[in-house]
């Protein structure tokens, strides 16, 4: 066998050595995609407890970490190697893991970065109350009423934006403004009181299909109206700063 042929070989096994570590960092990276998916719609679909579905996302955080290495060090030696094909797989195992990796890291950022709290109200002196959706909070983690001073002095500092919206239009004309947006955000409207200027629904989350409880209330103020919304998680000591920019939102399709 000549120097050129055993050469040859030589490459050959290398290129399939690093071949086979790109692949498999790109497989496992596609793995933790799916099982990420399946940990959301499972807990969605009611497959499992959605702290089941928790636990899962710590496994895929792990997994993509791993993935993410992998691929890095297959994109890294495949290069040297002249592989194109598993260079190919070693960035597409990279890309796919950096977002699976990110997705859950985003989320325990963000909820270091915010107070652990789930109720989060305009007006923190008298938030408005549920009626109608009471029965439908029976038996959920979080209590209905609110948690008080300290509650409201956690939402002031995080959430110093969180306000009563004024509107320059009459409470009749307020409310179907308001009925028309909660519909627009894609919330379940549960009960629209406009005898008393109440306005009571549930939004779901996409992923997880976490429900929160949203209740409007619509009063005279001066020559026009004011609104107050309060938003409420059934499930979880911290929501992340969902229902914060919940209310944010919609103040501001209203307010437009």
């Amino acid at each position: 066998m000549t120097a050129h042929s055993k050469s040859t070989q030589s490459l050959s096994a290398h290129s399939l050595r690093t071949s086979r570590l790109a692949l498999t960092g790109f497989s496992l990276s596609v793995v933790c995609a799916l099982l990420a998916s399946l940990a959301g719609f499972g807990s969605r679909w009611g497959l499992w407890h959605f702290r089941v579905g928790l636990i899962i996302m710590i496994g895929v955080l792990l997994g993509g970490l791993v993935a993410v290495v992998l691929s890095l060090i297959g994109a890294t030696v495949t290069r040297q190697g002249g592989s194109r094909r598993g260079l190919v797989w070693a960035l597409l195992g990279l890309l796919i893991g950096l977002v699976v990796v990110g997705l859950p890291l985003s989320l325990v950022i963000r909820g270091r970065r915010v107070p652990p709290i789930h109720d989060i109200t305009t007006d923190t002196e008298t938030p408005p109350p549920f009626v109608a959706i009471l029965p439908l909070r029976q038996g959920v983690d979080n209590p209905s009423e609110y948690g008080g001073a300290e509650i409201a002095r956690q939402q002031r500092i995080a959430y110093p934006n969180v306000a009563p919206l004024m509107l320059d239009v009459t409470p009749e004309q307020s409310f179907e403004r308001a009925l028309t947006a909660a519909r627009d955000m894609g919330w379940e409207i549960v009960e629209a009181n406009p005898r008393e200027g109440r306005i009571e629904a549930t939004a779901t989350t996409f992923w997880f299909g976490f429900k929160d409880d949203v209740v409007i209330r619509i009063t005279p103020a001066g020559g026009g109206s004011r609104i107050d919304v309060r938003s409420v998680s059934r499930v979880g000591t911290s929501d992340v700063g969902a229902n914060a920019k919940r209310i944010e939102t919609f103040l501001h399709k209203l307010g437009r």
